[in-house]
């Protein structure tokens, strides 16, 4: 393979492992502030209990995703120089932004969360836990920032010529601000939410079917249902919004989602189906009318087909189909099962339906699958650009990287990685395999204070 397709490969590989940590921090982050509110409110130990418990597991997942994420920062200096160079105004400012508001906020009151439980009051542990989530949350801000501006580039004009052309920020608030990136902002910490969430459903699950720690299961459970039907249903409303802004900014992505070639009026939305790419149509299950309902919210304004660009210019459209459908297909399924979840569990019939309570143990894979489908989708369908409408892909790669480098660092890289992975299950087995511990029913030191009434 040549050095463009390596690095892409290597790229791709190496976000795709990181991404599977950040969400889960965030949407742990959020739950670790409603586990620990409600003991706050209530004086009940059983939810300082649980907020002990998934601080661990929020540990873990940090630890892991700082580690991923260090990787990437090199990568764009060795395999994607040109680029770097090009928007290093703009990806500076994001980053910079992201160290100082987003990690530093994070990392600073983290060691009070982990390791204060016992020696400041309550008030202050949860302060604390509140500004780690916050800064979580931050740190997707950020990073949603950058990419966006890849997706919708704002804020900017170009500097110079050729190999020394930059770009240069204008105006940093509409840098921030890029036309997409407030909707990609929201459809992602709803994923992050759903990824935290069903985690805590699937251990607390699977807690029940083993008769074990059936009080911290159940009520863990309640907390992860609300969240996960919640974040579920804006997952799908956030992708609606998403969609509309696609449709505005990148009519060739969606297009290429749908794999729709002429402009349509009445436009069909695919319901199951694939593309015949030689025959340029969809062949399979579809909807009259409501891709246009979906971009434009009229079932009868017309939808941008992919002959309206030139070949050149076109997603790869198999592919950019097939990950859009199968992370929408995973997101209604998410939905059904946090949906039943919580009517049978509120009909106090729950534990009556084990197949429910397995299927539940399981759904933990569905949200990471949908972001990394969700991922793919977002960044295969805005090729052949790696700055959309400004810089092609092939253009922002390293001049001087030869590809038996980058085949040599991806195989490293691969092992490193799957050994990180190995390590992150077997701490996380181990911790569930424990659970938690009884003597967090009685907060002790600076939290062993009256209950409040």
């Amino acid at each position: 393979m040549d050095v463009l397709t390596l690095s892409r490969i290597q790229f791709g590989a190496t976000i795709a492992f990181h991404y599977l940590y950040p969400p889960l921090s965030i949407g742990l982050g959020l739950l670790l502030v409603l586990m620990e509110g409600a003991w706050l409110k209530t004086g009940n130990t059983i939810y300082h209990q649980m907020a002990r418990f998934w601080t661990k597991v929020f540990a873990l997942t940090f630890a892991i995703g700082v580690a991923t994420g260090i990787v990437m920062e090199f990568e764009f200096g060795t395999n994607w120089a040109t680029y770097s160079r090009f928007v290093g105004d703009v990806f500076g400012s994001a980053l910079a932004a992201e160290g100082i508001f987003a990690f530093f906020l994070e990392s600073g009151f983290l060691a009070v969360l982990l390791f204060g439980w016992d020696k400041v009051g309550r008030k202050t542990h949860f302060f604390s836990t509140c500004m780690v989530a916050l800064g979580a949350h931050f740190s997707a801000v950020w990073i949603i920032v950058a990419n966006s501006w890849m997706q919708t580039p704002a804020g900017y004009h170009i500097v110079g010529e050729g190999m020394k052309a930059r770009a240069e920020v204008t105006d940093f608030w509409q840098v921030v601000f890029n036309p997409s990136m407030l909707e990609r902002l929201f459809h992602t910490v709803c994923g992050a939410w759903s990824a935290g969430a069903f985690l805590v459903v699937s251990v607390s699950a699977w807690y029940l079917l083993k008769g074990k720690h059936t009080e911290f299961a159940r009520k863990s459970l309640k907390f992860g249902l609300i969240v996960a039907l919640v974040a579920s249903f804006l997952q799908a409303a956030s992708g609606h919004i998403s969609a509309q802004g696609v449709a505005k900014n990148q009519p060739a992505k969606l297009a290429a989602f749908e794999g729709l070639y002429n402009t349509t009026s009445n436009a069909p939305l695919v319901l199951a189906g694939y593309v015949d790419e030689k025959n340029e149509k969809v062949v399979g299950l579809t909807a009259p009318g409501l891709l246009s309902f979906l971009a434009h919210n009229d079932f009868h304004t017309p939808v941008t087909g992919l002959n309206e660009f030139k070949p050149e210019d076109r997603p790869p459209v198999q592919a950019s189909f097939l990950f859009f459908h199968g992370m929408v297909g995973i997101g209604f399924a998410l939905i059904g099962i946090a949906a039943l979840g919580f009517l049978y569990f509120k009909k106090g019939t729950l534990h009556e339906r084990r197949w429910l309570l397995w299927l539940m143990v399981f759904s933990v894979l569905g949200p990471q699958l949908a972001n990394q489908l969700g991922w793919f989708a977002a960044e295969v369908g805005r090729q052949p650009w790696i700055v959309y409408g400004v810089m092609r892909t092939p253009a922002g790669l390293s001049a001087v990287v030869k590809a038996n480098a980058v085949l040599t660092s991806l195989i490293m890289f691969t092992l490193i990685y799957f050994l990180l992975f190995a390590v992150f299950i077997y701490l996380l087995n181990e911790k569930i395999q424990h659970g938690p511990d009884d003597a967090d029913l009685i907060p002790s030191g600076k939290l062993a204070l009256p209950a409040k009434k």
